[in-house]
C-alpha cells in the first residue's frame, strides 16, 4: 500500500467511526474489569490522535478552514479528556448515622488507577436531615445538615441534598435516596471498656416491612435486630415528613435468647450486657471527584462554537461570509 493510500485510510471517516466504537467498548469494559484496561484505553486514544493527524494530512480543507480545524482539535481533546476522566475519577457511596463523622471509608467505589485518594484526610459529621413527602409518598427535596472544621480551624455547617453537594478538596458529596433508622446500641463487657455501635436498618420507607438486620456484636456473635414501629409515620394519602417514631421498640435475638427492648433498657448476655440507648437516623451519601470536568466543558463548548462558526460561514450569503472571514472582524 502506498504511503498516500495508507494516510487516506488512516484518516478516513470510516476509520474515525471504528476508533470511536472501539473507544466505547473499552470504556464499557473498564466498568467491569478492574485492571488491565488502561493500556487498551491509551492505545485507542493514540489511534484517534493518529486518525486526526492523518485526516489533516490528506484533507487540505481541514487545514484551510480554521473553525473546522478547531472543531476537530476540540473533539480530539474531548476524547482524550474523557479517557483521562476514567483514569483519575472516583465515584463511591457510604452511609453515616446521625452524629457520626465520615472517616474516609466507602462501602463501594469505582476508582481510576491514577486517582490520588485524599478521602482519608477529609472529615465532616452527619447532623440530621429533613424530607417532606407529598400525598402518594412522593419524596421531596432532602435537606441534610453537615458540620465540619475548615482548613483555618473554623467550625462550618451547610445544608446539602441530592443535587446540592458539599465541596471539600475537589470532592463533591451528595445525599442519596437511601436513608433509614439506626438503633444505637452499647455493649458493656464483663471485662473491658464499653463500645457503641449503630445498626443501619434497611432504607425507609422503601423497605418499610423489612426493618430488620443481622449485626455483629463486638465479641464476634451475631445478633438479629428488628425495629417494630407502633404508629403510622408516612401517610400515603396525605402530606408528611420523615421523622423518628415516638412509639417503637427493638426485638433482639442472640442464639436462643429473645428480648424486646425500649430505649434505655438492657439485656444480659453471656459475657456482658447490651443496652438499647436510642433510635437515630442514617443517611446514604454519594461522593464524586473528577478534575477533568471543567476542561471537558471547555472543550465541548469550543467544539460546538467552532462548528457553529463553520456552518455559519458555509451557509451565509457570499457577501456576509466574506465579512465574517475577514481578519479582525468582530
Amino acid at each position: 500500500m502506498k504511503p498516500t493510500a495508507l494516510l487516506a485510510h488512516l484518516g478516513s471517516l470510516r476509520a474515525t467511526l471504528a476508533w470511536f466504537a472501539l473507544l466505547g467498548a473499552v470504556v464499557l469494559a473498564g466498568r467491569v474489569v478492574e485492571t488491565g484496561w488502561t493500556l487498551a484505553l491509551g492505545a485507542v486514544l493514540a489511534g484517534l490522535a493518529l486518525n486526526l493527524l492523518a485526516a489533516l494530512a490528506v484533507h487540505p480543507l481541514l487545514r484551510r478552514q480554521l473553525p473546522l480545524l478547531l472543531a476537530h482539535l476540540a473533539l480530539l481533546v474531548l476524547v482524550v479528556l474523557a479517557g483521562l476522566s476514567r483514569l483519575v475519577s472516583l465515584d463511591g457511596r457510604f452511609e453515616l448515622a446521625e452524629g457520626v463523622e465520615f472517616d474516609g471509608t466507602l462501602l463501594d467505589a469505582r476508582r481510576g488507577p491514577w486517582h490520588h485518594d485524599a478521602l482519608q484526610r477529609l472529615r465532616f459529621r452527619h447532623a440530621g436531615f429533613e424530607i417532606d413527602y407529598a400525598p402518594g409518598r412522593k419524596r421531596g427535596a432532602t435537606r441534610n445538615l453537615v458540620a465540619w472544621v475548615d482548613e483555618e480551624g473554623d467550625a462550618r455547617r451547610a445544608v446539602i441534598g441530592d443535587h446540592h453537594p458539599l465541596r471539600l478538596a475537589g470532592y463533591r458529596f451528595y445525599t442519596s435516596p437511601n436513608k433509614g433508622f439506626a438503633p444505637l446500641l452499647r455493649w458493656v463487657p464483663e471485662h473491658g471498656s464499653p463500645q457503641l455501635g449503630t445498626v443501619h436498618l434497611p432504607s425507609y420507607p422503601a423497605q418499610e416491612l423489612r426493618q430488620h438486620r443481622e449485626w455483629s456484636l463486638p465479641d464476634g456473635r451475631t445478633a438479629w435486630v428488628q425495629l417494630v414501629i407502633d404508629e403510622p409515620l408516612i401517610d400515603p394519602a396525605g402530606a408528611a415528613r420523615f421523622r423518628l417514631p415516638q412509639r417503637q421498640h427493638l426485638v433482639l435475638r442472640v442464639g436462643e435468647l429473645r428480648a424486646e427492648l425500649r430505649p434505655g433498657q438492657a439485656v444480659a448476655l453471656p459475657g456482658g450486657t447490651l443496652v438499647y440507648e436510642e433510635l437515630r437516623t442514617w443517611m446514604g451519601y454519594r461522593v464524586h471527584h473528577d478534575p477533568t470536568l471543567p476542561w471537558l466543558l471547555a472543550a465541548a463548548l469550543l467544539a460546538a462554537g467552532s462548528l457553529g462558526v463553520h456552518y455559519a460561514l458555509k451557509f451565509a450569503p457570499p457577501a456576509r461570509a466574506r465579512t465574517l472571514a475577514r481578519p479582525g472582524h468582530a
